[in-house]
């Protein structure tokens, strides 16, 4: 089944896509958030025309070839725009099945424990504790998660001595509560490991970036230290970097974000690595855009899902953007957990009165060349992947030397 035609939808903060059949079936996604307006240009010029005309029910093989068209790219902004590619034709495929997604992938409808995640540094330990103790009593939450450090801040904190009061304030305020921690790549690693022990003193169980996250040794040897579950892989897009450090079990806790990573059929292949590995799957999903419905199908069906669901507690104040963009209340939580329902796709529509709001493109099957890149480069790639097949895989790599061999399926293979 051809794909004909690819709409979006996008403010600066959110790219809503529409995708169509040739037998008129649709889907929506949406690509990763934030500088959405420069997300939704790269759609159309560097996704749409490599997926437009090209079977859509086969999702993992057309996101490859895209991947290859555009293998001179493989940074975030693409996987950001596929995202919006990936979550449209996976909501296509539940909608032509009456499915929900996560049928399709194993799982099933029902309830996903969540726990409550705040995003804020900029509460005093005290107000921070009496928040989440408040939101966890109206709405049954079991976990909480709350922010140490500051961002990237090279062994700052947020403002001194922060860490030290807010780790035991929380906990204090929180008896029976499992709790959780942020550190968003703020720390040395002598001084994640400083803080990781308090934690530890403190029933804390979860450690998320505690050191840069891109330092993979640096994680891993915070996480050889302690006991506590070292956590990581959020601002990832890249599978051989999920490999090693999967491989080297650099993590706890595997966290990749559906949105950041490209979409469904990769982060599929990032949770069976890790399955593989003995290793468990918490995802990121930091806003109540689509990530986080994406996350909720994911975690009814993957056997390696982790405790929970994260969920932001976070208002109007901190997301403006969230408001309005679903039509009723998908995101309803009972006794701190949400439900996938029964209904078919992703089983949301986005609001018809934001997409009025939003400035709308189109890209068709059969359009013509719309940039100079397009017209020297796209019919030459495009004669290569057809010699290709699509998309069939490489021989594998020859192993050289003593090291033992590195297994890696996830790069082609998603089935």
């Amino acid at each position: 089944m051809r794909l004909v035609r690819l709409e979006t939808f996008h403010n600066e903060f959110l790219c809503f896509v529409k995708a169509t059949a040739e037998d008129g079936a649709i889907g929506w996604g949406q690509t990763s958030t934030y500088n959405a307006d420069i997300t939704a240009q790269v759609f159309h010029r560097q996704i749409a025309p490599w997926a437009l005309g090209q079977d859509c029910t086969d999702i993992a093989a057309l996101v490859q070839r895209v991947e290859r068209a555009e293998h001179k790219y493989p940074g975030s902004y693409r996987n950001r725009a596929m995202a919006g590619l990936d979550t449209a034709l996976w909501d296509m495929a539940g909608r032509r099945a009456g499915l929900p997604v996560a049928a399709l992938i194993g799982g099933s409808a029902g309830p996903v424990r969540a726990y409550a995640s705040s995003m804020s540094r900029d509460l005093s330990p005290e107000a921070e504790a009496e928040r989440l103790k408040r939101i966890c009593g109206e709405q049954g939450f079991t976990a909480a998660k709350f922010r140490i450090g500051a961002e990237m801040g090279e062994d700052r904190d947020q403002w001194p001595g922060r860490t030290e009061a807010i780790i035991p304030a929380v906990t204090r305020a929180l008896p029976g509560i499992e709790t959780l921690v942020d550190a968003n790549s703020g720390f040395s690693v002598g001084r994640a490991i400083a803080v990781g022990r308090v934690l530890e003193d403190h029933g804390v169980g979860h450690y998320e970036e505690p050191v840069p996250w891109w330092d993979l040794e640096a994680t891993r040897a915070v996480a050889d230290a302690l006991e506590i579950d070292v956590t990581g892989g959020e601002q990832d897009v890249d599978l051989g970097v999920f490999a090693r450090m999967i491989a080297t079990r650099t993590v706890d806790v595997v966290q990749p974000d559906v949105m950041y990573l490209g979409g469904l059929a990769k982060t599929l292949q990032v949770a069976r690595m890790a399955e593989a590995a003995g290793l468990p799957v918490t995802p990121h999903a930091a806003n109540l855009g689509l990530v986080t419905m994406a996350t909720m199908h994911l975690l009814r069906a993957i056997p390696n899902a982790g405790k929970y669901l994260e969920f932001s507690i976070e208002g109007d104040e901190y997301y403006p953007w969230q408001k309005g963009i679903f039509r009723g209340d998908p995101f309803r939580v009972e006794a701190g957990n949400l439900t996938v329902s029964e209904a078919p796709g992703w089983g949301v529509e986005v609001n018809p009165d934001w997409l009025e709001r939003a400035v709308y493109r189109v890209s068709a099957e059969g359009d013509a060349p719309q940039t100079d890149y397009a017209r020297l480069y796209h019919a030459t790639m495009a004669q290569g992947l057809q010699v290709l097949g699509g998309c069939s895989p490489p021989k594998p790599p020859r192993q050289r030397g003593a090291r033992p061999p590195l297994e890696t399926p996830w790069i082609f293979e998603d089935r």
